[in-house]
């Protein structure tokens, strides 16, 4: 059976929306993106760093094939973002605090060594030494895709620019595909997916546009993980052999559900 490793970060997360509610979840790219491949049928391994304040996260029922054994434990908080959506589902307000997670680069390093994965995905964001890691990867010829957060994005793809024709996938939504637009020559990617919120999620095969799913309509309980859901899903389905057009349809499917859903609550040891 395939396996992806996800490398970045699992989190506490605190969401604020315009209509007053605010949820504390377990939440992180390296979490959801590797939760969602599991649910979609093929073994992932997130490699993040937390504190003890997430030791209920081995206590929790995982699906089968979600495996938690690179994710590394240290003392003291584990990262914590404060997230504000407008009333689209976008983020307008971002603060954090890294913890734990400062030492990812190293982990994710000496995790390299050891792990056998058939491809990663990294989740390009702050406290991850974006450069090091993927110039690791591409020196030692191992397959992997990237996403990026609107926050840290100009920063993150300059970080990435010369590397990234190597990337099977990148994972953008319309505002951050704006600014690797800019940044990059996008003919020379391979796969781009963009997302926008609510709006249809396009594939691009070196900048041609080849196929376009539109999110079903209905209630939205809670947007984060959303987005990541969508990559973990697509990602899960090419590694079991669907062609890109069919992942995106399954992936668009499982993001529109994981709206839906009111997320992983956040109860403190």
């Amino acid at each position: 059976m395939p396996c992806l490793g996800v490398i970045g970060n699992i989190s506490i997360d605190t969401t604020r929306y315009p209509d007053g509610r605010r949820h504390v979840l377990i939440g992180g790219a390296a979490l959801y993106i590797a939760l969602a491949a599991a649910r979609a049928g093929t073994t992932a391994h997130p490699i993040a760093v937390i504190g003890g304040d997430l030791g209920c996260l081995r206590n929790r029922p995982w699906p089968r094939l979600l495996d938690l054994s690179h994710v590394a434990t240290l003392a003291g908080p584990s990262c914590r973002f404060d997230i504000t959506y407008d009333p689209d589902g976008r983020v307008i307000g971002l603060t954090t605090a890294y913890g734990a997670a400062t030492a990812l680069t190293a982990h994710v390093l000496a995790t390299l060594d050891r792990s056998d994965c058939d491809r990663w995905h990294v989740c390009c964001r702050r406290p991850l030494d974006v450069r090091e890691v993927l110039e690791r990867l591409v020196m030692e010829g191992h397959p992997f895709s990237v996403d990026f957060h609107l926050a840290s994005a100009t920063e993150q793809i300059t970080a990435a620019k010369t590397v990234l024709p190597h990337a099977e996938v990148v994972f953008v939504n319309a505002a951050e595909y704006r600014l690797l637009d800019d940044l990059v020559a996008v003919n020379e990617l391979a796969t781009v997916v963009i997302s926008d919120g609510p709006g249809a999620v396009i594939l691009l095969r070196h900048g041609r546009a080849i196929s376009t799913e539109v999110p079903q309509g209905g209630p939205v309980a809670e947007v984060t993980g959303a987005g990541d859901t969508l990559a973990g899903s697509f990602l899960a389905k090419v590694l079991q052999g669907a062609a890109e057009q069919e992942a995106l349809m399954s992936a668009v499917t499982a993001a529109t559900h994981q709206a839906r859903d009111p997320g992983l609550p956040y109860e403190p040891p």
